[in-house]
């Protein structure tokens, strides 16, 4: 690491003490991003990675709410808009018990550089509240989106910042932020928010894309090494939108997924989640509030593992879905003593620095996430681009553009990390790809 990277790393640590995730994320970036940063000495001068590693603007707020008892509860509601240098702030709201202004923080640091990625006109950021929507009614949920947009509308807008869903927040809680931005307001800005229903300016495939997204990567990264989907196993985490997608994706193009996850264990199902009705029952799942991977288990009558991760089961292909940090050096040691080939991150940052750099040495390759989930954030911004236009492309439309922006990603990344010597590393090449995107966009807007 340059001595100005250095410098720039211990104070970002000094600043953020007790934010462990942004950190860990800085430290990531940054241990791709040198060859790049040797080379231009102008990024000191201009500070760029001093203003690179601090957010444009951080908001934290209150969100007050009544249950159907007529109790008030009240939660903590976050919008970090991180950089904006290629375009408006664009990324998810998560709703979950685990959100922090640590969490946001480093999802919106990554989102910079997965939007940069996509090679359209988006900036990063990343919001969302620590209220749990497991359990409730849809008139609580209702209200409390309701009260949660009551004070973010004044922070977005189509060309300011536009949210989508995430963990927690999808088609029911997408309506309901939009009723009330829209009641607010007294306009019709559908481009304000992404991941709509159809019936109100959405984009087909979006609920899908993050999955099918990273299928589509994955098949570059097998044309790589001269193999297919067809016939490979993978294990897969979580059982929601994203776990969803790739599971119909892989079975479409002739593999199949032998796991998936919940809360409460996993389960593992040696035929695949390659039916109709399977893939239809995870569907099911994440609509009925539970949260348990059980339910599939009781409903197909294959094996269930409680309070265990899916990782000690031998497959060809992993796929984390779920969430941050989820593997550890203990999975990492599972997968790749299961022989492992494959090993593509899916959710946002599931593996930790220590546990990628063992997978790097013991796997045949790594994908980054920040590459890999893109596909979410890139057919979110197709949504936006409809929306300005007042049209909307045909299904088939947005899959190609899909498949082709996954395709770039894949190749751009691939182009380099090999410009700087660094062979077929994709996840220096993600970082590099997108970081110099980002930098070329501040340096030429000058320092502000």
């Amino acid at each position: 690491m340059t001595p100005y990277m250095q410098r720039v790393l211990d104070e970002v640590k000094a600043r953020n003490k007790g934010e462990d995730l942004f950190i860990q994320t800085v430290e990531e970036v940054f241990a791709s991003i040198e060859p790049i940063v040797a080379q231009h000495p102008e990024y000191e001068k201009a500070g760029l990675l001093e203003r690179l590693c601090e957010p444009d603007r951080q908001i934290s707020f209150r969100v007050t709410w009544q249950d159907d008892e007529g109790n008030f509860h009240t939660n903590r509601g976050f919008r970090v808009q991180f950089n904006g240098a290629i375009g408006p702030y664009k990324g998810g709201l998560r709703f979950h018990p685990s959100v922090t202004l640590d969490t946001m923080k480093f999802l919106a640091f990554e989102q910079t550089f997965k939007n940069a990625l996509t090679g359209l006109p988006i900036g990063g950021g990343k919001g969302g509240s620590d209220f749990d929507p497991r359990g409730k009614s849809d008139n609580e949920i209702m209200r409390f989106c309701q009260a949660f947009m009551t004070e973010l509308y004044r922070h977005i807008g189509p060309d300011v910042d536009v949210p989508a869903g995430d963990v927690g927040v999808g088609a029911r809680e997408v309506g309901f932020l939009y009723g009330q931005y829209k009641r607010i307001k007294a306009t019709w800005q559908n481009g304000v928010i992404t991941g709509k229903g159809l019936s109100y300016g959405g984009s087909y495939f979006r609920p899908e894309a993050t999955g099918y997204g990273a299928v589509y990567y994955l098949e570059e990264v097998l044309k790589h090494y001269g193999d297919t989907i067809k016939g490979k196993t993978v294990a897969v985490s979580g059982f929601g939108n994203v776990a969803w997608g790739v599971c119909e994706k892989v079975a479409e193009l002739g593999g199949k997924v032998v796991t998936i996850s919940g809360p409460d264990g996993y389960c593992y199902d040696p035929d695949g989640v390659v039916t109709e009705e399977k893939i239809a029952f995870l569907l099911e799942m994440r609509s009925s509030g539970r949260d348990r991977a059980q339910d599939y288990a009781d409903k197909f009558g294959c094996k269930f593992v409680p309070g265990a991760k899916v990782w000690g089961e031998k497959v060809d292909i992993c796929m984390p879905c779920a969430y941050q940090n989820e593997i550890g050096m203990k999975e990492a040691e599972q997968i790749v003593a299961n022989g492992v080939e494959y090993y593509i991150e899916v959710a946002n940052m599931p593996t930790t620095n220590e546990a990628i750099e063992y997978l790097k040495k013991n796997v045949k390759i790594v994908a980054p996430s920040k590459a890999v989930n893109a596909g979410g954030v890139a057919t979110s911004a197709l949504e936006m681009a409809q929306n300005s236009m007042r049209y909307s492309w045909e299904p088939a439309e947005v899959d190609e553009k899909l498949h082709l922006i996954m395709k770039n990603i894949h190749d751009n990344s691939a182009k380099a990390a090999e410009e700087v010597g660094l062979g077929y590393d994709l996840i220096a090449g993600a970082n590099i790809a997108g970081f110099k995107k980002v930098a070329e966009a501040m340096l030429a807007e000058g320092v502000f």
